[in-house]
């Protein structure tokens, strides 16, 4: 389905090819007429070559190589603003583009794979081949922390009506099919730098410094400007297409990343992005995500069209409105691990109207599943079914969207290919209870700002058998709440032991006195408990009933039937959570698709045969 905008504000969301006109737009700032003469040009230009000439470096003998590279580092900074201080607009050749270091060339590449948000790009991308990952066409998005946003919003909203112009740095994001860029620092203009006439405009001192400090940072630039009273996804008037075309060349010259260029819509507020590769157009993302106790995300609708509603979803849509359900069912949400608690959450994600939908898992379905697994049949724990197969097909039946796909991961979170499939989606649940996988979810909900809903159960008994009572508790991860580590929940012993495989080493744990990691007992009529905590969450984070976001960790008791919010705060040093839009600089947990989780798959009888001596071992503890 294809939406069109009638409203006069949204011009340029109707013609995002940039076709669009539209009151202003910002542009690159020359100076007063008569310093723009052709011996005015040459100056400045002259200067910096004499700067960073090779003749230069060599005054300074062989010795100062650091003195050389700076010189290299301003030629090219002076070709770069070559470029653009007489021209209007640089055609870039493909046969002229300056080689890449070899970290960029695979993202570069992905990037000439995305398609522009006009009606002929959106064709394009439906008729082209292009290059492929995975099956799937490289996507392209812009997340940005929530504390980052409200200050590029305060800067680029003003009380005049004018437009206005900043500029921030970013990193990659990169998933098995789609690179997300991470807007992470604001670089303010300081005086000068930027002018505000009705329309605004950069100077090339600005984005010179702007780029020289996200480049000591190994960051790209990101080029912001304002639409004031405009509100859904922004195309490009002409003069914005040229001016981000122009301060292309000088970003890539001097970062070594592809330019992002960013609009803010006032009135909605409302976000869309592009990043240029050289190319002479820009390549429109999918997706602004704006990624903190609420998720906030625009929508390029040439590229994912708002979906209708569907009959069976009338009952749903009157909760929170036609425009939060379009945005929802939008979404790309990921369930890991898909026993009791995750296999609940998987199918009523789905009957909620979601149209993709991926489940993750590396187990099958065993007899002992199946007071928990409802859905799942003795056929299925006969035939050894994966697990992710039964989610797949109670999700299918249960599927309100007329486009419903579902995608099976039989992977590991904690393996490198789990990681990139995760990496794909805009929400992930995580219903999983071993500390490395986790650790790994952990770290991307504040690395690559993928909101992670977590939750658990724990059930104790009396040495006689009686219930003695338990215990459940959720929480979401995103940048402004504490993480696992911080509220208790992950330790780090746990983890190095979990990835060194001693949590599955009966020897180990009857030596060092742990629990053995057999999973914690758990029966359906409980399981639904931790489900509905957790949809709880996702209802908050995505509608924001009353206008608030997530609440922090939340723990539930059952015997004294007493919910908690638990009083836990981010550690001052915590590697999570100062890791914030990290990006593909996270801490690296995560190993090659080998070793024991292969094992795993290949030898099924004989965990089988392990989780059985482990339920001996704790059998045999004193009080058990």
């Amino acid at each position: 389905m294809k939406a069109t905008c009638s409203s006069p504000s949204n011009r340029a969301a109707r013609s995002p090819d940039g076709s669009g006109g539209g009151r202003g737009s910002f542009g690159v700032h020359r100076g007063p007429r008569r310093a723009r003469d052709r011996g005015a040009r040459r100056r400045p230009r002259r200067c910096l070559r004499h700067r960073g000439s090779r003749g230069g470096a060599r005054r300074h003998g062989g010795r100062h190589g650091g003195e050389h590279q700076r010189a290299r580092r301003l030629a090219r900074i002076a070709a770069a603003l070559g470029s653009f201080s007489g021209r209007s607009q640089i055609r870039v050749d493909e046969h002229r583009q300056r080689r890449l270091p070899s970290g960029m060339a695979a993202p570069l590449a992905r990037h000439r794979s995305m398609v522009d948000g006009s009606p002929a790009g959106a064709e394009l991308a439906r008729s082209c081949p292009g290059p492929r990952v995975g099956g799937h066409r490289m996507r392209f998005s812009v997340a940005i922390p929530s504390d980052v946003e409200r200050e590029l919003a305060r800067h680029l909203t003003r009380d005049d009506g004018d437009e206005d112009v900043c500029i921030a740095t970013y990193v990659w994001s990169t998933g098995a099919a789609r690179q997300t860029a991470l807007v992470r620092r604001v670089i303010l203009p300081r005086e000068g730098e930027r002018y505000v006439h009705g329309n605004a405009s950069f100077t090339g001192a600005y984005v010179l410094r702007a780029a020289t400090e996200a480049a000591d940072r190994g960051e790209g630039i990101v080029l912001l400007h304002s639409h004031p009273g405009a509100s859904q996804w922004q195309g490009l008037s002409g003069p914005d297409r040229n001016t981000e075309s122009e301060y292309e060349r000088v970003a890539r010259a001097v970062t070594g990343e592809p330019l992002v260029g960013m609009t803010l819509g006032t009135a909605g507020p409302s976000w869309s992005a592009r990043v240029w590769n050289g190319a002479s157009a820009p390549l429109f993302g999918e997706s602004v995500r704006v990624v903190g106790p609420q998720l906030a995300v625009t929508w390029n609708d040439q590229l994912r069209p708002r979906p209708a509603a569907t009959a069976s979803q009338r009952r749903t849509v009157s909760a929170w409105g036609p425009a939060r359900q379009a945005s929802i069912t939008r979404l790309r949400v990921l369930v890991v691990g898909v026993g009791s608690v995750g296999l609940d959450i998987a199918v009523r994600i789905a009957a909620t109207g979601i149209e993709r939908l991926g489940v993750m898992d590396i187990d099958t379905v065993e007899e002992l599943n199946l007071d928990r697994m409802v859905g799942a049949t003795r056929a299925d724990a006969q035939a050894r079914r994966r697990k992710t197969e039964v989610a797949a097909r109670l999700a299918l039946s249960a599927a309100t969207a007329d486009n419903f796909e579902v995608e099976a991961h039989d992977m590991s979170i904690t393996e490198h290919d789990g990681l990139a499939a995760a990496l794909d989606y805009d929400v992930i649940f995580s219903c999983v209870d071993r500390p490395w996988p986790r650790a790994v979810l952990n770290a991307i909900a504040y690395a690559d700002l993928i909101p992670v809903i977590d939750g658990g159960i724990a059930l104790d008994s009396f040495p006689n058998g009686e219930m003695r009572g338990g215990t459940w508790r959720v929480h979401t991860l995103v940048p402004g709440r504490p993480c696992l580590q911080c509220n208790g929940q992950l330790r780090v012993n746990e983890l190095t032991l979990d990835r060194n495989g001693l949590l599955d080493d009966p020897s180990y744990i009857e030596r060092a006195g742990l629990e053995p990691m057999t999973g914690s007992p758990n029966v359906a009529l409980l399981a639904a408990s931790v489900s509905a905590g957790q949809l709880a969450q996702f209802v908050s984070l995505v509608a924001s009933p009353a206008g608030m976001g997530v609440p922090g960790p939340l723990r539930y008791m059952l015997a004294p039937h007493h919910l908690e919010h638990v009083d836990a705060h981010s550690g001052l040093f915590c590697s999570y959570e100062n890791g914030v839009a990290d990006g593909d600089r996270r801490l690296p947990l995560t190993i090659p698709t080998t070793r024991r989780v292969s094992a795993r798959r290949a030898r099924p009888e004989s965990w089988r045969r392990l989780r059985e001596r482990l339920r001996t071992l704790m059998q045999r503890r004193p009080g058990a």
